[in-house]
């Protein structure tokens, strides 16, 4: 089973060292416009995933889609020199935020 850190450092291999005629060599090689797309693209199927019945994959469409969104992830954070560190250290800034956001006064006008 792969982890998020394994196909983080994947990918920064693949960017180092690219594999001529893969996928990831291919997004590298088109650049940053081509990843944001496909990262917008894998946005917008995770949420059709969720919300559509019938889906093709049954209950595991919305896994899947996922996947293919945090491998694009993956692929923008190496692309932008972010480190998958910077993402989980972020997130560790936000524990335990969740109940002072809570206790924020609703915005009435935007």
């Amino acid at each position: 089973m792969q982890n998020l850190d394994e196909l983080y450092n994947l990918v920064k291999e693949r960017q180092n060292n690219p594999k001529k005629g893969s996928y990831t060599d291919y997004l590298f090689s088109e650049g940053l416009d081509k990843i944001l797309k496909k990262v917008g693209e894998e946005s917008t199927e995770v949420i059709v995933a969720d919300k559509n019945p019938g889906k093709k994959r049954g209950d595991g469409e919305l896994v899947y889609e996922s996947a293919d969104l945090l491998y694009h992830l993956c692929v923008l954070w190496a692309q932008q020199g972010v480190t998958f560190d910077q993402i989980k250290e972020e997130l560790a800034k936000r524990e335990g935020l969740m109940s002072q956001f809570k206790d924020r006064p609703e915005i009435k006008d935007l």
